[in-house]
């Protein structure tokens, strides 16, 4: 049966899918008019299914409403009755009082009798945890008080502002009552507040008022809920005043004042006494209860419970404990957020889910077929978006490249010129630290183009010979001002067994330090920031990594992040990683592992899975705080990959990190390619001759720096010593081994003790060993140079300051200037200029370029090797100067130039020389280079199918230019 009726469904749902493809589907019926059929139709199910879900949680809310009101009532109503018999008990114990107490003679109430009677009725006070009776003495009439109560009148003010515990509680440490008026000391209470007998009630303000407004009254007035005296906890005092003879209900004030034999006052436990109520009742656990004290709108008190509950209704009660003065109210709240109204949501869903079935059976078989063709549409579409967008990032990447090379072109190229001018060797050094910060922000700019590559796969390192501790001397100016304006110490050192010249790209391994110092000093406020550079196997078979974990030993005596967690997954030191290679055979191949140990912020826990994805940063408020990209560290990662190395860090929150990464090169040195290989990297020589044969002494503290000070000097041919402090300083003096040319100091040396450093300066100008030592103070930034240096050296030449961090070029300077040492390098400047300006002499060449700057610079790098340079700035003058017969022996080629590109420029200089030889038997053909600030892939490619013979990248100088047109005639 079952199957028979599944059957017939299942043809008549075929039949109709028929129809409705023939007649729905069809032209004669608009497809989008049933569109709109079908949102109506969902939009209306939606629409009532979502008024069935209001109607059915309004109705659950309101029920919930009523529910909570009901209960809340009910509490109210419980706790103000039983409040009201409490209330109706103390008054008529007023009256009994007053009977048995002041109208008989002698009383025929003591405290015994009192403190009795109170216990045995206080099942009739169910809310009153204490009942005490104050009698009214006036101030004539305190000393006879006294003596007939055997005890002085107390204060209350002092204990309510020096709360006590209850056991540490003493009537008798209570300070006299003040003198006043009047007084309104307690001399009978019940046992549970006996504590209170003999304190003054007018001299506490709570009780103060509340005294004087019962008696003015004649009715029970309350107190603001206050902490109660010994307990500490929160409640209430009810105080009814107990008069001499029956008074009128229209008695004056000053009437009831004058006839008040004194006060009697219930006290009540708000906390526990209500607790004790409402554990009364079955539904406790389900209510949280809140009573406040109204009477202040503004500032309502809290009398009983707490506000921590997850639902939004709140009803609201009123209590009348019989003081029209004081307002209560109780406040309730459920305390579980309401359920979920699941038959509202299910309903709703339900009758929604329906609605749509409906709508999607009469809608899926028109978007069958219009689906497939819909897809088919949309991937063309996506096809063509896509290489569009391809187009443009390419097209976008070289215009931004261009715009912003061609001015760094001249800034750098005038730069290079400036250089070759007569300048002092410390203008030489400004020069270059300018020069080497342009090229900085071009390798900025290239960060954006290296990640492009990355993604294309196309990104290739060179083989050159270069110096690597130059390049790191670079990086150091670099960043040398930042350093120095946080008072950050910035060093670096590279071990003696690196070779000094090593072959691989030199551009890249100064990209990635400048990444990693650039982050350093990005974060770090404080300490140091220490790059070293040692190989692979002096790391394996040292543990002097570890020692360096340690504060004492570091730098700048910060703590930093332990850095043998830096490298400690590296395959190079594992069993089956590089290391098993090493062998003399191998000596060729350089493994170094390089460290950039910094005391900064450090990386978050949580960032640091992270750190190496592009565009990713540590965090929000780090971001707007240092600001950057957030791809320095995915290319390193990348070009460390490519170096056959790895990278990696340690890092602890508010200590610091340390970033550490391998690379493998060939030694430079034993490489048989060494002669053929170009030495691009063009660096000052450390070494200066004219310090050779000279002593240095090192004092400083710190082995560490002391080490990172030694690598410097040494770098100039100077022998150094190093001691810890000024007295082995002096002993290293006097013993005469070796004249100590110069004495190099560190600042917190020279800055600790005054009377030391004062007492080394005239000791060091006492030895006659034929040479005064020059005395050099060496500090982290100019700003550092303290009162202290120049108060300990005021009746003596102050020493030469020396601001940190060292570089061989800036400390060669620094000692040429203090010791009067001539550079021998300025003296083969002018022969060295000279013997350049005849490479290309006798050669003319023609420059093309719309930028005036650009067109100087070039000119001037070519000049500079002795070429006869004739400038013009547009293509259409280039066609004109290059039409043959010409003297022109090669042109650079601006690509971007207005009305005529250098490529249109190329292809008609190549048709004028094409038609020319047709017509002669010589063959003209003038190399012409493109010169351009575009270095995309793409542009290359097109500079040698337009006829161009070479490609220059802008911002040049002018060994490049020389190199690139020397390869097509041989320099003179």
């Amino acid at each position: 049966m079952w199957l028979k009726w599944w059957e017939k469904i299942s043809g008549n749902g075929y039949k109709i899918n028929q129809q409705y493809y023939q007649y729905i589907g069809s032209k004669r019926v608009k497809r989008e008019l049933w569109r709109k059929l079908l949102l109506t139709w969902v939009l209306g199910w939606t629409v009532v299914s979502l008024w069935i879900f209001c109607f059915m949680s309004l109705q659950a809310s309101v029920k919930r409403k009523e529910t909570l009101a009901s209960m809340c009532d009910e509490r109210a109503r419980i706790v103000q009755d039983q409040f009201n018999v409490s209330m109706n008990h103390i008054q008529a114990m007023s009256i009994l009082i007053s009977t048995f107490h002041h109208a008989k003679t002698p009383s025929a109430i003591d405290q015994r009798t009192f403190a009795s009677y109170t216990e045995r009725t206080a099942f009739e006070r169910p809310l009153t945890s204490g009942v005490a009776y104050a009698v009214r003495v006036l101030h004539y009439e305190r000393e006879q008080f006294e003596k007939q109560q055997g005890w002085i009148i107390k204060r209350m003010d002092t204990l309510e502002q020096n709360p006590v515990h209850k056991d540490d509680y003493d009537t008798e440490a209570l300070e006299p009552s003040p003198i006043q008026e009047e007084y309104a000391p307690v001399i009978f209470a019940q046992d549970t507040i006996s504590h209170v007998i003999s304190v003054d009630m007018l001299s506490g303000k709570e009780d103060r008022d509340n005294v004087l407004r019962a008696r003015e009254s004649g009715k029970g007035v309350l107190t603001a809920p206050f902490r109660l005296l010994k307990s500490n906890r929160l409640g209430v005092i009810l105080t009814f005043a107990v008069y001499k003879r029956y008074l009128p209900s229209n008695a004056t004030p000053n009437e009831r004042i004058q006839a008040t034999n004194g006060y009697l006052g219930g006290v009540f436990d708000v906390e526990s006494l209500v607790e004790k109520l409402l554990e009364q009742l079955a539904s406790k656990q389900s209510v949280i209860v809140n009573v406040y004290d109204t009477t202040n709108h503004t500032h309502p008190i809290a009398m009983y419970g707490s506000n921590v509950s997850r639902d939004v209704f709140n009803h609201v009660s009123t209590l009348n404990f019989g003081d029209p003065f004081r307002k209560h109210e109780m406040h309730c709240r459920f305390k579980q957020k309401p359920p979920w109204p699941w038959v509202a949501i299910t309903t709703s869903i339900g009758i929604l889910v329906i609605a749509l079935l409906v709508g999607h059976i009469f809608h899926a078989t028109v978007n069958r077929i219009a689906t497939v063709e819909e897809d088919c549409r949309e991937m063309m579409e996506l096809t063509k978006r896509a290489e569009a967008a391809d187009v443009a990032k390419s097209q976008f990447l070289a215009t931004v490249s261009h715009e912003i090379r061609t001015p760094m072109n001249g800034v750098l190229g005038m730069m290079h010129m400036l250089m070759d001018t007569d300048l002092d060797v410390t203008q030489q050094e400004y020069v270059r630290t300018a020069q080497e910060s342009g090229k900085a922000l071009v390798s900025l700019i290239n960060e954006v183009l290296d990640q492009a590559k990355i993604e294309f796969g196309k990104l290739e390192l060179e083989a050159v010979l270069f110096d690597i501790r130059s390049i790191l001397d670079d990086v150091l100016s670099l960043f040398s001002d930042k350093s120095q304006g946080k008072g950050v110490e910035l060093a670096a050192y590279v071990s003696d067994h690196v070779p000094k010249l090593l072959i691989g790209d030199p551009g890249r391994f100064r990209q990635i330090i400048t990444n990693l110092m650039g982050n350093s000093i990005k974060f770090t406020d404080k300490g140091h920031i220490f790059v070293t550079i040692h190989l692979v196997e002096e790391i394996v078979h040292s543990i002097e990594v570890d020692n360096e974990s340690n504060p004492e030993n570091t730098l700048s005596g910060f703590p930093v992040a332990n850095s043998c967690l830096s490298w400690k997954g590296f395959k190079a030191f594992s069993q089956e990683g590089p290391l098993g290679s090493f062998s003399s055979t191998s000596t060729d191949l350089i493994n170094l592992i390089v460290s950039v140990e910094d005391t900064g912020d450090g990386i978050p826990r949580e960032s640091q899975p992270l750190i190496f994805t592009p565009f990713m940063q540590a965090g929000s408020s780090i971001s707007r705080k240092h600001g950057g990209t957030g791809i320095g560290l995915s290319i390193s990662k990348c070009l460390v990959g490519l170096m056959n190395g790895e990278i990696g860090f340690a890092s602890e929150p508010k200590t610091g990190s340390t970033f550490t990464f391998t690379a493998v090169f060939t030694n430079g040195l034993l490489s048989s390619n060494e002669s053929k290989t170009p030495q691009i990297n063009n660096q000052s020589q450390p070494a200066s001759s004219e310090f050779e044969g000279m002593n240095a002494l090192v004092i400083d503290p710190r082995p560490i720096r002391a080490k990172v000070s030694r690598y410097h000097i040494q770098r100039l041919g100077i022998h150094v010593e190093t001691v810890s402090d000024l007295n082995q300083g002096l002993s290293t003096i006097n013993k005469g081994n070796s004249v100590i040319n110069m004495v190099l100091i560190a600042q917190e040396v020279w800055c600790r003790d005054s009377s030391m450093s004062s007492h080394f300066l005239s000791s060091t100008r006492k030895i006659d060993l034929g040479f005064l030592p020059k005395l050099f103070i060496l500090v982290n930034s100019s700003n550092s140079t303290s009162s202290k240096t120049s108060s300990v050296t005021s009746d003596v030449d102050n020493p030469t300051i020396i601001t940190k961090p060292l570089r061989a070029s800036m400390l060669a300077a620094s000692l040429q200037r203090a010791m009067n040492v001539r550079d021998k390098r300025t003296l083969n400047r002018d022969l060295h200029n000279l013997s350049l300006s005849h490479l290309l002499l006798g050669r003319k060449i023609l420059i093309v370029d719309d930028n005036g700057v650009n067109r100087a610079v070039a000119a001037g790098a070519l000049k500079k090797y002795g070429a006869e340079v004739v400038c013009v700035s547009s293509g259409k003058d280039a066609i004109s100067s290059l039409k043959p017969p010409h003297q022109f022996d090669a042109c650079f080629m601006d690509i971007q130039m207005p009305e005529m590109d250098g490529f249109e420029a190329t292809k008609r200089i190549r048709e004028m020389e094409h038609n020319e030889n047709m017509e002669v038997s010589i063959k003209w053909h003038v190399p012409i280079l493109a010169m351009t600030a575009d270095v995309i892939q793409a542009t290359h490619e097109e500079c040698l199918r337009c006829g161009m013979d070479g490609y220059v990248s802008k911002p040049f100088e002018a060994e490049q230019l020389y190199r690139e047109v020397c390869r097509f005639f041989p320099a003179s």
